[in-house]
């Protein structure tokens, strides 16, 4: 009889993005593997987020993660996701963000059981910390990576990064679950009276400057902006064609999302945003900063816009208005069917997964999880030879 193997994600930074992500490869797995999800709460993790997840997948609260660096809580929490993972016995561990990553690599030995680590976009590249500390998280990530570990990025760009520290590596690109958020979108109907409209969607923080989206918004007052979400910094937001939703429950914010024209994104850093690639599908004209995980998606003139200042977002943003996107829109869209979705990202995952499996034993038995393929693997001599060894 075929038993699920027991997968276990360790998932400080789950919100956001990350929390989509999780949602999204965690729910795509659990038919393959017994999924726990080691999580901490961030103020913009949904308040019923057990309801996105699978009913079989459990969840299991790790109570001294923080976000910011805090020696006596972090020490707390080395030892906490140790006792969590001693409990459940996992024949794999996943890391995911920098915070679990650091302390995963130390608490867990890669030589006896299946370990990874995906960053979600590393400390040392966020500009809104200082010289000083980005010099530390890159010595953490350095020393780190001397573990035995395989690191997976979410993007290109930052595989990049990722093999200057290790060449334990391997990238699999971030997606969207097509099915889940066209159900959603065959419920929206668009605004029909509106203006011209350029959105952005997320939390109003340092990292995906509002700054320069307020400049850009300055350049071209006849043109209404709309930031979907709510921030820290919103005071930056002072053009007087800016529109702030504040938070919105999902739905909401497709509907908004839905009823804009074109999809700005001035992060200064990124892993691979999710807001960009659900615009790619509903097939907004993408206009982005040049920068790892935007450029990574999108290539100038061919599915979109990529930009290093505010005259040449201005230019591609009246290149739209004048119809002269459509065709990069409509390459967009191709780009999400073919590569970035949940299905082809939860495959890939399965694939590296199964690969450790043979490794840290049950492998060739993992892939025999039915009549047909059992047949397969006994007509196979070569197989048959490595399984008896």
């Amino acid at each position: 009889m075929w038993v699920r193997k027991k997968l276990l994600f360790i998932v400080e930074a789950m919100g956001g993005g990350v929390f989509t992500y999780i949602v999204d490869l965690a729910n795509g797995l659990i038919d393959k593997y017994e999924l726990y999800i080691a999580y901490a709460v961030r103020p913009q993790t949904p308040a019923d987020y057990r309801d996105y997840f699978d009913e079989r997948i459990h969840l299991i609260e790790v109570k001294n993660f923080t976000r910011s660096v805090n020696l006596i809580k972090d020490i707390k929490a080395f030892f906490e996701i140790k006792r969590i993972a001693s409990g459940i016995n996992p024949y794999i561990i996943h890391l995911h963000s920098s915070k679990a990553g650091a302390l995963g690599r130390w608490a867990f030995n890669g030589k006896k059981k299946a370990l990874f680590y995906t960053p979600h976009g590393y400390s040392f590249l966020m500009q809104n910390h200082s010289a000083t500390k980005r010099f530390v998280y890159k010595m953490v990530e350095i020393v780190s990576a001397k573990r035995k570990c395989m690191t997976i990025s979410c993007s290109e760009g930052e595989h990049l990064e990722t093999l200057k520290l290790t060449k334990s590596a391997a990238y699999v690109d971030n997606g969207i679950n097509i099915k889940k958020i066209q159900n959603l979108l065959s419920s929206i109907v668009p605004e029909r009276e509106r203006p011209f409209t350029v959105f952005t969607l997320g939390r109003i923080c340092y990292q995906k400057n509002p700054v320069l989206f307020n400049q850009i918004a300055e350049v071209i007052p006849e043109v209404h902006f709309l930031w979907i979400g709510d921030g820290e910094m919103r005071e930056e937001l002072k053009a007087s064609n800016i529109e702030i939703t504040g938070w919105m429950d999902r739905k909401d914010a497709l509907s908004k999302s839905v009823s804009a024209d074109v999809f700005l994104l001035t992060s200064l850093w990124e892993g691979l945003p999710i807001s960009l690639l659900e615009a790619m599908y509903m097939k907004k004209p993408c206009v982005v900063n040049d920068v790892i995980g935007n450029h990574d998606v999108i290539h100038n003139g061919v599915n979109g816009y990529v930009c290093n200042k505010v005259s040449e977002f201005v230019a591609s943003i009246k290149d739209v208005i004048a119809g002269k996107a459509e065709r990069l829109a409509e390459a967009a869209y191709e780009d999400i069917l073919n590569k970035y979705n949940t299905t082809d990202m939860a495959d890939k995952y399965l694939a590296i997964y199964d690969e450790a499996l043979e490794i840290f034993g049950g492998g060739y038995f993992y892939l025999t999880y039915n009549c047909t393929q059992l047949m397969q693997w006994f007509s196979t001599a070569a197989v048959l030879e490595k399984a008896v060894t």
